[in-house]
Formats: C-alpha cells, structure tokens, sequence
C-alpha cells in the first residue's frame, strides 16, 4: 500500500503559510502605520504650541518611533513572505525575536524589581510635573490618569509641591495647592465642577484632606489596579505577546519550508546556475522585477522539455541534479 504524503510537503501547505505570514505582515504595516500618522499629527500640534523636548513629556514622540518600528518591520515581514526572500524573512524573524525578549525581560524586570521600577516612575512623573503646564501632552495624560484612578500626584499629593504655580513659596490661587482633577468626585453630577477644590491643601494633613482630594500617588494606584484586575492584567499582556509568537512562528516555518523546497540558503537564482541569468528575458517585470506575465518569464537557453521536467521539481526534488 503506498505511504501516504505528508502534507506538510504538498503545495497547499506552502502557500498557507506563504498568505498567512503575508496578511499578518499587512495587518501590522497597516496598524503601523495609522500609528505613525497619529504620532506625527501629534507632533506637530506639539511643536506648534512649543512644548518641552523631553521624550518622557512627549508621547507624541513614542508614538513616532513606535509607529516607524512597526511599519518597518511588517514591511520587510510583507515583501519577504510575498517574494520568498530568505534574506528579509530572517531579519524579519531575529527583529521580532529581538522585540519579543526585549517585552519578555522588562516584564520579569518589573516584577523582580517592583520598588525600583515605582522609585524609577515616581521621580519620572515628579519631573513630569515640574511641566505640567509646559507640556499639554502630559498634563493631558496626568489629568486622565488621576480622574481615572482617583489619586494625585506620582507617590503622594504632596509631588505637586515641585511645580512652580504650585509650590507654597509661589503666590496666586494655585500656590500650595492641587490641580482638581486631584479632587473627590461630586456625587451630583449636575453641580458646576469647582477648578479650585484643592485650594491650600499641600500645608494640610493627609487625614483633613480624605473628603477633598485623593492623596494616594497615582503609581501605587495604577499598580494596585493591575493587581486587583489580575485577569485584565493577564488578558493585556497575553494580548501584547501572542501576536508576536504567533509571527515568529509562521516565520520561522515558512523559512525552513523555503530551504527545504530550493535546497539554497538564497533567493540568487544566478547561483543556481539553471540557466544563463543575464540572457533572462525580463521585459514586462517591471522596475520590482515583481509583475507577473501571462506566459511566465522562460529562460532563452533551456528546452521546452528540460522546463516540463523541472515542473514536476516538487514532486520529485531528486530532478534538480539531473535537470537542474
């Protein structure tokens, strides 16, 4: 009884991981690339209201790099799987490799070294907030933050103490006082919101403050908040890590299914030497060498019945040192 192919070594195999590597590629050239354009927009709005320069203050900025690191690399994922490139599915696979540890190593440095990483955060947002009103990027971002997960400041409310307006050696209504987004939430909803609720409270007690202001750092509550949302907490990083397996996966499949069907590390067909490279003739390829053309691209110097035997080169892969 004749053995049964495996189908790992059919065609069809091929090309399921030859448009399944391609549309994963596109997915994430397209997700990077709405992510660059968001990242510039932002840019700009931020050079044209002249906010600070520092990355940390400008998230524009990391949007820009990340958007350029995502295009970039499904670009090269793209072309290497459409055009069975050895070369760009190997950078395509160690980049992401790269980006995959790089993930996996700050994750376990968080969990390792928690204080370190909140001492690291907290003089970050500290420094973030001696700008507050210089960059709206940030204060946008902190306001949300601290009405979001009801806290004020980086590790307490007393952080506010280093922004010039309101530090309590500095005079006007916001001296030794609190942004509101740092107040307790009116229950009725319909009053007017007052701007001024954390008038003079850096000088006050933490215990006259708890009907005022949150005063709990907004680092121990975004931390808290992961903590007791353990399955969002999952759900995220699960969500952030599996799609890059997943690539890595099809990469690295489909790069070992292309030198097991050529037999070459390479995509040269000169070094094939099937047949005389520069007598090829490529009219109509276009500049990509990537059209396609109706009857094919028949090499000048190889015989019709040397081209019907190198057809059959999958079915019998022992033709190409006879043939080819």
């Amino acid at each position: 009884m004749p053995e049964k192919p495996d189908w790992k070594d059919s065609v069809y195999y091929y090309y399921c991981l030859k448009f399944s590597l391609s549309v994963y590629s596109m997915l994430f050239l397209f997700l990077g690339f709405v992510v660059l354009c968001v990242g510039a927009y932002a840019e700009v709005e931020r050079m044209k209201l002249k906010t600070t320069d520092g990355i940390f203050l400008a998230p524009a900025v990391i949007l820009l790099l990340l958007g350029i690191v995502m295009f970039s690399v499904s670009f090269i994922g793209m072309v290497g799987s459409l055009r069975d490139n050895l070369l760009l599915l190997k950078i395509f696979f160690w980049v992401l490799l790269v980006i995959f540890v790089f993930e996996v190593l700050m994750l376990l440095i968080n969990v390792l070294f928690e204080s370190e990483m909140k001492t690291l955060m907290q003089l970050n947002i500290r420094e973030g907030i001696k700008h507050y009103y210089d960059d709206l990027d940030f204060k946008n971002i902190l306001d949300y933050i601290q009405e979001k997960f009801e806290c004020c400041g980086g590790d307490e409310y007393g952080d506010w103490g280093v922004n010039l307006y309101h530090s309590c050696n500095s005079t006007g209504p916001l001296a030794c006082g609190v942004p509101y987004t740092c107040c307790v939430a009116l229950k009725d909803s319909g009053r007017v919101r007052n701007t001024l609720c954390g008038f003079q409270v850096l000088n006050k007690e933490r215990l006259e403050l708890t009907d005022i202001i949150h005063v709990r750092g907004c680092v121990h509550a975004v931390i808290f908040w992961f903590k007791d949302n353990f399955g969002a907490t999952i759900g995220l990083i699960f969500g952030i890590l599996l799609p890059q397996v997943l690539g890595l996966m099809m990469t690295w499949l489909y790069w070992h299914k292309l030198t097991a069907l050529c037999k070459y590390d390479t995509v040269d067909f000169s070094i094939l030497k099937v047949f005389d490279f520069d007598a090829l003739d490529l009219s109509g390829a276009g500049w990509c060498l990537c059209i396609p053309r109706e009857d094919g691209y028949i090499p000048v110097s190889v015989d019709v019945d040397d081209i019907n035997d190198c057809g059959e080169l999958h079915d019998n892969p022992t033709l190409i040192d006879e043939i080819c």
